[in-house]
Order: structure tokens, then sequence, then C-alpha cells
């Protein structure tokens, strides 16, 4: 019976690394079929997931003699973590491992949406010449709004900021005094959304930040603004973005996270048609290279909870 289960995918060198020390049962479709999940959970010490597995009562009811979560990523709105501290079970996530995928998907759908350029290429492949309605705009001069300045926006921030972006953020529990801020002005959220030509969210799903950005949110905004969400779904009112964009009443969006995931046909369909929009499936954090550290980071920290030396 297997000691250390992985219910989603993870660098196959970390899994080896895993399963030279423990019996490891590594199945990236595992997350879908929750019965087999159930069986294997019975003799499991280790539990490795991704963001799609909810780590919920009835899992952790399941392995008794769970010692350990390893999450692969940083949010963990799919873990119950207090019913994990109940059990003495630790959450591990992968912190800092994928920040720097983060900051640049953020960058570069900021780039590719107030450029508008780079979705147009059919149109251009058919013959189409369309030079003037192309004529974008730059990242350099603009103002990047960042709700939310963790880890993550921190990276944003400089990598904006050595672009010619103006930085501004608001962060409640950021101190005063962090070094972070000689980057960013710290401002209110209505200022972040205000000021902002670009707005990018950096929140985890609270009660308090689900739907922060509503239509009243929305029509706060500039115009012409553009919204990333790489964050979390439920930060958004999806149904209220989709009909502002429509009535042209924001510049663009790019949405990596959804309320329900995987979105499915009918979910989307609300977006159909619109062109000034990037959707992603939650990818945002996941680029080869975060792959190899997220996975080896959790592999260490896993053996490392089970008294394993690396």
């Amino acid at each position: 019976m297997a000691d250390i289960v992985i219910t989603e995918f993870m660098d196959e060198a970390a899994v080896a690394r895993l399963a030279q020390l423990y019996e490891t049962h590594y199945d990236p479709e595992l997350v879908d079929d929750p019965a087999a999940l159930h069986s294997l959970l019975t003799s499991a010490r280790a539990l490795i997931v991704r963001n799609r597995t909810q780590v919920g009562e009835s899992v952790l009811s399941m392995g008794p003699k769970l010692r350990v979560v390893g999450r692969l990523g940083v949010g963990l709105d799919n873990i119950d973590v207090a019913a994990c501290r109940a059990r003495s079970i630790p959450v591990i996530p992968a912190t800092g491992a994928n920040d720097l995928s983060v900051a640049e998907y953020v960058i570069t759908t900021a780039s590719m949406l107030l450029r508008g350029a780079f979705l147009r290429s059919a149109e251009v492949a058919a013959g189409g010449w369309p030079r003037q309605s192309l004529m974008g705009r730059e990242l350099a001069g603009k103002t990047i709004g960042l709700v939310g300045y963790g880890s993550i926006a921190r990276e944003v921030a400089w990598r904006a900021h050595m672009l010619g972006m103006h930085v501004v953020a608001c962060d409640p529990y950021l101190l005063a005094d962090h070094p972070g801020w000689q980057i960013a002005r710290n401002v209110s959220l209505d200022a972040v959304l205000e000021l902002g030509d670009v707005v990018s969210l950096h929140t985890p799903l609270t009660e308090a930040t689900r739907y922060m950005i509503d239509a009243r949110a929305l029509s706060s905004m500039k115009s012409d603004a553009i919204l990333i969400n790489a964050a979390r779904g439920g930060l958004v009112d999806e149904p209220a973005l989709a009909d502002a964009l429509k009535a042209g009443a924001l510049g663009g969006a790019a949405l990596d996270v959804f309320e329900a995931e995987p979105l499915t046909k009918e979910a989307g369909a609300k977006f159909k048609g619109l062109g000034n929009l990037v959707l992603t499936p939650h990818i945002a954090g996941v680029t080869d290279e975060s792959n190899l550290r997220v996975s080896h980071l959790i592999a260490e920290k896993v053996l490392e909870a089970l008294g394993s030396k690396t």
C-alpha cells in the first residue's frame, strides 16, 4: 500500500526521489477518481495535491495515518487547514517557488492587452492589414495597481518599475516600513482601482474578498483599464466582468482562475466573442522551470516531515 499519494501532476524526477524511500502512488488523474483516492488514503502517510483536489473532512477522515499534506502551489483554499491542524497534520505550500512564473504572466498579459496587436493574428493571416486599428499602448508611463502586495505582487512591481511603469498597491497586512514600498505607492483599494491602467489581483479568496471586483468596482476603473486575475477564482464577479467588456466599459481582461474550475463550456459562454480577453486554465504559475522548483521543494519538505534525510 502507498505511503505517499500524489493526485495531480508533478515532475517525474521529484516523484522518483520520493519513490526511492517510500512506496509512492503517482496518478495525475487521481483527482477525478475520488473512490480510488479514498481507497489509497487508508495507508497513506503523505498526500500531495495541486489546486483541484479538495482536502476537507471527508478526505482527511479516509487517511487516519496522514502526517503531512504537500501543496504543489501556494493557495490553500482547496485545503481545510483548520481540519488539518486539528489532526496535527502540517500543510506545506511551495512558497516562493512559482512567484516568478506568475509575475511574468501578469506582465505578459498586461502588454498583450494594452498593445492589442497580438490577439489579431488570424486577421493578418487572412490578408487584412489593420495597422491603424492596431496602434496599441505602451507599458511605460502607465500605472499598474496591485490589489494585495505579497511576494508575487512585489515581483510584478519590480518588473513593472523596470519597464517604466508607475506602481500603486494596497495591502492592509504589509507593514508600512516594508522595503517593497520603496517601489510602490501605498494607497487604498479605491485608489488602486481609480488610478490603475492595469489592475492585477494578488489576494487570497476569503469571505471578505469574494466578488471584491464586482460591477461597482469595475465601474470605478478607467474605461480603458486592463484587469488581470491570476490569484484566485471568486475574486471577480465573472458575469459583471463580461458585461463590462461587452459594453466597452473596460479595456480588457486576463483571467487565469475561475470561480468554478475547470471552466465548463456553459460557464464560459458568457465570454464568447470577446476579442479583448485572455483566458487560461490556471497555468500562470506553471512553467517548465516552476514545475521543477515546486515539485522538488515539496518532495524535500514532505520527506523532512516523514523523517527522511534528503
